[in-house]
């Protein structure tokens, strides 16, 4: 388990320009075998959130060391199944928000919010109730579903298996950029104060936005959430990710909300959005000196660049669906770790922009999109290949491929002397003299 989670990790860490030799500083442990996936789920997990301490204990001046738990890590990835509400489990994904059969294939559509349910329903003329939309769906290729709602403003993506993903154009835009891009803008003061805690302006949804600046609040972050009035963050969803910070409803629209708006974020040190891309720019939200993080489903770039998406849908579009599913039937991640591995991923960008800032100074821009996620993911992280476990011998019995033993040391055999034999033709005697052995 080590050198495959400190290769993420240290890989990670790269990528948000840390020092190499601070990886030393994590300590991994706790239970195996958590989070099992075909695809190495644990291992993001326990990457993003290493970096995530290492960043924090960077920034603080600590020595540490971060200590990873496997069952804390693996607990937290799903932290919105475990949440209760005065004993009640939440409501983690609305019934029209599925797999669906199309005529041709799969389709998985996200309708947890209500602007979002009815235009699911609008693009498919059906009623509100599963088999009305199961009917609709199944007449319809799963492509045209997905072009039909994201037209009338919903969400509804085609499976796609990882070779049709990658030809995508989409998909060729994701691979061709890397995990997670930093930018200085310029080179003016940081805007951090001296005389309180770091402000963060939290403009994001669902899970991946939230979960990074849930984690800036754990670290003693003044975390102000802002919703807009109509349209409140879904109940279970705030009470998962909302922790330790304080939230509050302005209308950007509304001109006195829009003043309010503006001067909270004049005095803020940290902006975090995660609207899609271009759904902000009329709001002028640059300012000198701040340390902005965008987060984003499918990135700022290629034709899928501006829509919406959670990680649900990412899953399905990038061939994850088909590469976790069985027997045909698509299937999913055991966590939605797109989204929280971005969360952790994100906050750790948002402290090492801030600790160079203080050296350097200038406004800073941090970018990641989960689709950029599930790349790291499915092309960037060591997966186990038992090929490098197999040798292969001639014998009586033919050309054999066999697994390698797995008892070795220093000094010891590279390999078994004498391959098998044809089954009871050797003679009843010792093959060497008969004496004392080692």
């Amino acid at each position: 388990m080590e050198s495959t989670v400190r290769s993420g990790t240290e890989a990670l860490w790269a990528v948000l320009g840390g020092d190499p030799a601070l990886v030393d500083r994590v300590e991994f442990g706790g239970v195996s075998g958590l989070l099992p996936a075909r695809l190495p789920v644990m291992d993001l997990a326990r990457a993003t959130v290493a970096v995530c301490g290492l960043a924090a204990v960077e920034r603080a001046g600590l020595p540490g060391p971060v200590r990873v738990d496997d069952g804390a890590v693996a607990t937290a990835f799903v932290s919105e199944r475990h949440l209760r509400v005065d004993g009640r489990a939440p409501v983690n994904f609305a019934p029209l928000s599925r797999f669906w059969r199309a005529s041709d294939g799969w389709v998985r559509t996200h309708a947890n919010y209500p602007h979002h349910k009815a235009a699911l329903l609008a693009a498919l003329g059906a009623a509100d109730s599963v088999d009305a939309v199961a009917e609709a769906i199944g007449g319809r290729t799963a492509v045209e579903t997905e072009t039909a709602v994201y037209a009338a403003g919903g969400l509804a993506v085609a499976l796609r298996t990882p070779g049709e993903w990658a030809a995508h154009e989409q998909g060729r835009a994701v691979a061709g950029r890397p995990l997670l891009t930093r930018e200085r803008l310029d080179g003016a003061a940081p805007r951090r104060r001296a005389d309180g805690p770091l402000r963060v302006l939290d403009l994001t949804r669902v899970i991946a936005g939230p979960v990074a600046t849930r984690t800036l609040a754990l670290l003693g972050a003044d975390v102000l959430r802002i919703d807009p009035p109509h349209s409140p963050e879904l109940p279970d969803q705030h009470a998962d990710t909302g922790v330790g910070k304080r939230t509050a409803a302005l209308d950007l629209d509304s001109p006195s909300d829009r003043r309010a708006f503006g001067e909270l974020l004049d005095a803020a040190d940290v902006l975090v959005t995660g609207y899609r891309p271009g759904a902000l720019d009329r709001f002028d939200l640059h300012r000198p000196g701040l340390v902005t993080a965008r987060l984003s489903a499918w990135g700022d770039y290629g034709p899928w660049g501006g829509r919406r998406g959670f990680d649900s849908l990412v899953q399905v579009a990038t061939g994850i669906a088909v590469t976790e599913g069985t027997a045909g039937e698509p299937g999913a991640l055991p966590a939605q770790a797109l989204d929280h591995g971005s969360g952790y991923l994100l906050a750790a960008a948002v402290l090492r922009s801030l600790t160079e800032q203080e050296r350097e100074g200038g406004s800073r821009l941090v970018r990641l999109a989960l689709a950029q996620t599930g790349h790291w993911l499915t092309h960037g992280l060591p997966r186990y290949d038992p090929g490098r476990h197999l040798t292969e011998s001639e014998g009586p019995l033919g050309r054999l491929r066999h697994a390698v033993s797995p008892v070795a040391y220093e000094g010891g055999p590279a390999g078994w002397s004498r391959p098998p034999g044809v089954a009871g033709a050797d003679a009843p005697v010792w093959a060497g003299p008969v004496g004392p052995t080692a």
